[in-house]
């Protein structure tokens, strides 16, 4: 019928174009596609997220992958006297301004300090350590005992604080616990029987968070007081996944000190979790000479570090300006900062202590 025979033109006319049309962009060269937008690669926001929970491995502290990491951060000062230096605005800067992995959160027992109120200082360091935890910085919680220098005379206080910090915080992968600030006027295997007793407090609640015990002389490994790390190392304390603590003040503590942290570093795990560029008490000229050759010496062994302190008491060794922290900042950059101050930020910022993929 003619209707049928119409269609069928049309149709093969169509059909013909088409297939005409095919040919055409077969023949024609085909310009390259646009690649597809792609997402940056994940980039770790904070020293938790790339490194994960921490362990002890050999003479190193290991992230999650066995990869020896070496922490940079500050110390607080004491919380009973510096609290107001610990706001907000403070630990945004210290770990997005310095871009610090570490707090340490010291609690001192005496000098108006744990024992006058446990509830409020055990409540102010776990404030603390949350706030770090929230800017994704590691914890380092000090017992911070200084006199009496026997840490069995605050045995007792020790174990209620780290238990309840402990318990507190269980299931947190950030947490480093420092049992013993600075023995002194005893003799190691008596700093060595009250870790073997505290250790086992802490992994009863938390298995597996490092713990960092502190030596001799006020943790100079025995060097302040005519010995060496050889005391140390030929009678390790009984445990784990542990670190001892080496304290120095470059003004004070020259190359007898520096020899025995290399030596032991290559013997014993390692943290420096307290020191300054000042004399012993914190004070006077910055030596950051003898300073620097300490750090080249850490950042060469990947012996992590704290440095003393962050607040603004009037010593050099306080990184902000006297005022600073009654006037609630300002926190960032170089202007609130004494010269100390300025030379620990700089060093702090220094971008490879993340481990290399």
């Amino acid at each position: 019928m003619r209707p049928a025979r119409t269609h069928r033109r049309r149709l093969a006319a169509v059909t013909a174009a088409f297939g005409g049309l095919l040919l055409a962009l077969a023949a024609a060269p085909v310009a390259p596609a646009a690649p597809a937008a792609s997402a940056d690669p994940f980039v770790p926001a904070t020293p938790v997220e790339a490194n994960g929970q921490l362990e002890v491995c050999g003479t190193k502290l290991c992230n999650e992958h066995g990869k020896p990491v070496q922490l940079r951060g500050m110390s607080t000062h004491g919380t009973q006297w510096y609290p107001h230096c610990l706001t907000g605005g403070s630990l945004d800067a210290l770990a997005r301004d310095w871009k610090a992995d570490v707090l340490r959160v010291s609690t001192y027992v005496q000098e108006g300090g744990y024992e006058t109120d446990p509830e409020h200082f055990t409540d102010l360091a776990d404030r603390l350590i949350q706030q770090a935890t929230d800017r994704g910085m590691y914890v380092i919680v000090d017992w911070h005992m200084l006199d009496p220098g026997d840490p069995h005379a605050n045995l007792s206080k020790a174990r209620t604080f780290f238990t309840e910090i402990a318990r507190r915080n269980q299931g947190k992968n950030n947490i480093l616990y420092e049992i013993a600030n600075e023995p002194s006027g005893v003799s190691w295997s008596r700093i060595k029987s009250y870790a073997e007793q505290i250790i086992p407090v802490i992994r009863a609640v938390d298995p597996d968070a490092s713990i960092l015990v502190g030596t001799r002389a006020w943790s100079s490994l025995g060097v302040s007081e005519g010995a060496d790390e050889s005391e140390v190392v030929n009678n390790p304390v009984r445990a784990a996944n542990i670190m001892y603590t080496f304290h120095f003040y470059a003004d004070s503590h020259r190359d007898a000190y520096l020899a025995a942290l290399s030596r032991a570093a290559d013997r014993i795990p390692v943290f420096v979790t307290e020191f300054g560029t000042q004399n012993y008490a914190g004070e006077g000229a910055n030596d950051f000479a003898m300073s620097q050759r300490y750090l080249d010496l850490m950042a060469d062994k990947k012996i992590s570090w704290v440095n003393w302190n962050f607040s603004d008491d009037h010593r050099t060794g306080a990184v902000f300006k006297t005022g600073t922290c009654d006037a609630g900042g300002p926190w960032t950059g170089t202007a609130p900062l004494k010269p100390a101050g300025v030379w620990i930020r700089d060093r702090v910022r220094t971008p490879d202590h993340f481990p290399a993929s």
